[in-house]
């Protein structure tokens, strides 16, 4: 039998697992709760609940863990603040120094993680001025004593020695430059001043680079994740035009760093139609990507005609199909599933977070047959 790892390594490498990994989806606050009505026990996990409904037992490492503790977030963070409250909103300024605004119906900490589907708005982002850029950078030390433990070489020994996926993640440029000024800024910027978008995604590159190398100078990860939301229902945020101009640079040096190192995957997380972007990622040396959502009018059945095994994906089952079951999600599964497993390259399951009306009983009959296509029962 193989370890997790070798059979994750397997499963997005195009080679011979003994089963597919199985990752059903992950349930947001507001969806536990009401699964918790519908028959979840409110003491138990709900992948614990699915694993002894199917009665079959989850992967398990028999080596010592170790975690990287290594931050690429900025240091230190703003002061969470609520600024005002009133007629049911919270003004908030958040920890990376936006001025945000969000339902009382949350706390504010809601803006700090996404622990249900929450909407937002923004009043203003902490880089408008060149001033403040210059400030900004000044939270993104690669140096700083904060961002790397004391003892990451010891970590990484331990991990040398696994039996489990060992992978880190940061934001692309496109994301982390949003965080900075705003959507709608930064696609102004990209057309009206494209010098300083340019100095902002080299600024990142650079820091990305340096605050990775103390990891790859010691350890080959699994995998990388580059969290990019950068696409829309049907189509991408900017245009591919954009993505080489401002971004690319960043990819494939990340990338050639990482293989350079031994790192067999990067996996760019985007949202949205990505379709348009996927020929960009595989030239830049990406080769997974997910959540590739339906709803957004991506279908891994054509991504996988068209770049055959350039990429791997996970995900890609329509999370409106899980929520109708019964004969609905027997026919998105096998329109997804076989056609996929076949050639490899797939790690199967929910398009994106599983939403509230996916019911508890549709839940667990969508991974009975999720466990069988995967090789579990």
């Amino acid at each position: 039998m193989m370890t997790p790892r070798e059979r994750f390594l397997e499963t997005y490498l195009f080679g011979k697992p003994d089963k597919v990994p199985f990752r059903p989806g992950g349930p947001r606050e507001s969806t536990r709760a009401a699964w918790h009505t519908q028959g979840l026990p409110k003491d138990k996990n709900y992948m614990q609940a699915i694993y002894e409904i199917l009665d079959f037992e989850p992967p398990k490492s028999h080596k010592p863990h170790a975690s990287l503790g290594v931050s690429f977030r900025m240091i230190p963070t703003f002061e969470e603040k609520v600024l005002e409250h009133k007629d049911g909103h919270y003004i908030v300024r958040d920890w990376m120094g936006a001025i945000t605004e969000i339902s009382d119906q949350y706390d504010y900490t809601y803006i700090r993680s996404a622990k249900d589907f929450v909407t937002r708005k923004w009043h203003r982002f902490p880089v408008q001025t060149r001033e403040e850029w210059e400030e900004m950078k000044k939270r993104y030390d690669p140096r700083d004593p904060k961002r790397h433990p004391d003892d990451l070489k010891e970590r990484c020994k331990i991990l040398q020695d696994r039996d489990y996926v060992c992978s880190f993640g940061f934001n692309g440029p496109f994301w982390q430059i949003r965080e900075w000024v705003g959507m709608e800024n930064l696609c102004i910027m990209m057309a009206e001043d494209p010098e300083f978008v340019q100095d902002m995604a080299q600024f990142w590159t650079n820091f990305v680079s340096e605050t990775m190398a103390p990891i790859i100078e010691n350890l080959a990860v699994d995998s990388v994740t580059i969290n990019e939301d950068m696409a829309y229902k049907a189509h991408s945020m900017i245009s591919p035009k954009m993505v080489r101009q401002f971004l690319m640079s960043a990819y494939k040096r990340w990338v050639s760093e990482l293989k350079d190192s031994g790192c067999p995957i990067v996996y760019m997380d985007s949202d949205g139609y990505v379709g348009e972007l996927i020929p960009l990622w595989i030239e830049s040396g990406i080769n997974a990507s997910g959540p590739n959502e339906v709803a957004a009018e991506n279908d891994l059945v054509e991504f996988r005609r068209l770049y055959g095994k350039k990429m791997a994906y996970n995900g890609g089952i329509d999370k409106r199909a899980i929520a109708k079951g019964g004969k609905v999600i027997e026919d998105e599964i096998e329109r997804v599933v076989p056609p996929l497993l076949k050639d490899g390259g797939y790690i199967p399951g929910c398009d994106h977070g599983v939403p509230h009306d996916i019911s508890w009983p549709n839940f667990i009959e969508y991974s009975r047959l999720l466990a069988r296509m995967t090789g579990w029962i």
